[in-house]
């Protein structure tokens, strides 16, 4: 039995509020350069380009790159004694061939400067620990972001690797800079000026915050005043199941940024994903643990999961926020695309729908909400051919979502694909009366649909 009419949300296509943010849709993963000796990682290649991010960001690529001394400044520059001027003492040739995969998908590079992340005990702590010489450290960094943008050592003139972010995660408690956050602030303005000084047509910028403090961030803003220079942009990290939070976090960065005097500065989240609770994907888990986090509707490859993404995707679209880059790292992990039996999971779907209304889409139109479970955005193709409206209920109690249209009056035909948690977007039928949409869901819950309707 269907639930009474009621009007959830609006559209207008009549009213054109802006253009698509391509750019909050980027990914901490892309295709692996370990084991493509099978023949698997060609179709990996190809579900990348279907879920079609704008970009990746490199951090951790290193940690599930088995083997392969890539991205991370350790590998490339492995003796902190030798001379950084002399092109002989870099390794590049890993990094190289793995941005090249990631560049072959359509995705552009974001490069994390620094380490990937080292979960040990304080005393085993070896490569994300402050470097001896700072000032020696930024000659490095200099002569890496060169390789890949002025040719440097038989490198490249990549025009479009625009983003460079100073270390990561130098905030998570006293294990790598011992608990001395100014000393970090100290670090960060030095590389910063001596970047910018080389490279000001490039955006660079940090620290990548475990969850952003702005008390920690007023200090570092404060070391780099001392040296002349803003960042050109300030990342954090964000792992929740709080869509509505996750969706205005960047308006209230922004706010901060602007009274700062910092009005150029953009913001990155760089780190997003669902999460209920940390315990049950921890290594330290137990069996019934992890059963717990990654099984059923709310796990984290489940429903609930993907609903979240396409509610924060599509809840972005009206904030200030420049870029964004989910954590869906590796491809078999907590993190992946595909559950623990590589089976797609229903993050990959999510992004896919994203990825086909970023591909399909440009023209942004009026849209609104009248229930608190539902997320809607919605576009004009950039063939005027068509338009599109992507509907999320994340985590709602009604079976039907009603739809007040407008500006579609003249629409040909009206067809739907849903993602709910039985269905990978498949076809479904949908109801377009008297300019109201009825999608109709098989249950309670999580359920996204993508709307066309064909002019």
């Amino acid at each position: 039995m269907m639930d009474s009419p009621y009007i959830a949300a609006k559209a207008d296509f009549s009213k054109i509020t802006g253009k698509l943010n391509v750019k909050q849709h980027g990914s901490n993963s892309c295709p692996p350069l370990y084991g493509r000796g099978f023949g698997e990682n060609l179709a990996i290649d190809n579900e990348f380009r279907k879920m079609n991010f704008w970009g990746s960001r490199t951090h951790d690529w290193a940690l599930w790159n088995s083997g392969q001394r890539m991205v991370d400044t350790h590998f490339i520059f492995p003796l902190d004694h030798a001379d950084e001027k002399d092109e002989k003492n870099y390794i590049f040739g890993p990094t190289d061939a793995i941005i090249k995969l990631c560049r072959n998908v359509g995705m552009k590079v974001f490069y994390r400067l620094g380490v990937s992340i080292e979960h040990n005990p304080p005393d085993m702590h070896f490569n994300t620990i402050p470097p001896k010489d700072f000032h020696k450290y930024a000659e490095v960094l200099a002569s890496i972001i060169r390789h890949y943008t002025k040719g440097w050592a038989n490198g490249f003139e990549y025009d479009d690797m625009e983003y460079w972010e100073i270390w990561n995660e130098a905030d998570l408690g006293g294990l790598m800079w011992d608990s001395t956050w100014p000393r970090f602030c100290k670090f960060f303005a030095i590389v910063l000026k001596r970047l910018k000084t080389e490279f000001p047509e490039l955006k660079i910028g940090g620290p990548a915050f475990c969850g952003l403090n702005v008390e920690k961030l007023d200090v570092l803003l404060d070391e780099c005043d001392k040296l002349g220079v803003k960042p050109d942009f300030i990342s954090w990290h964000s792992y929740t199941s709080d869509a509505i939070g996750l969706i205005k976090w960047p308006r209230e960065v922004r706010e901060y940024l602007d009274n700062r005097g910092c009005t150029e500065t953009e913001t990155c989240i760089n780190e997003w994903h669902f999460l209920l609770d940390w315990k049950g994907v921890q290594a330290s888990a137990s069996t019934d643990m992890r059963r717990r986090a990654m099984e059923g509707v709310c796990g984290m490859h489940g429903i609930d999961s993907g609903c979240f993404n396409l509610a924060v995707l599509s809840g972005w679209q009206n904030e200030p926020l420049d870029t964004a880059f989910y954590y869906g790292a590796a491809l078999y992990t907590v993190w992946g695309f595909y559950d623990e039996f590589r089976k797609a999971s229903k993050n990959m779907y999510s992004m896919k729908m994203f990825g086909r209304f970023l591909a399909e889409c440009e023209d942004k139109v009026e849209c609104s909400s009248n229930e608190g479970s539902i997320y809607i955005v919605g576009a004009h193709a950039k063939d005027g051919k068509s338009a599109s409206l992507l509907v999320t209920d994340y985590c709602g109690s009604s079976s039907t979502i009603e739809v007040e249209v407008a500006g579609m009056e003249d629409a040909k035909s009206v067809s739907a694909v849903i993602m709910d948690k039985d269905r990978d977007v498949v076809p479904v039928d949908v109801i377009w009366k008297n300019n109201v949409l009825t999608l109709i869901k098989n249950a309670h819950g999580s359920a996204a649909f993508y709307v066309t309707f064909e002019k």
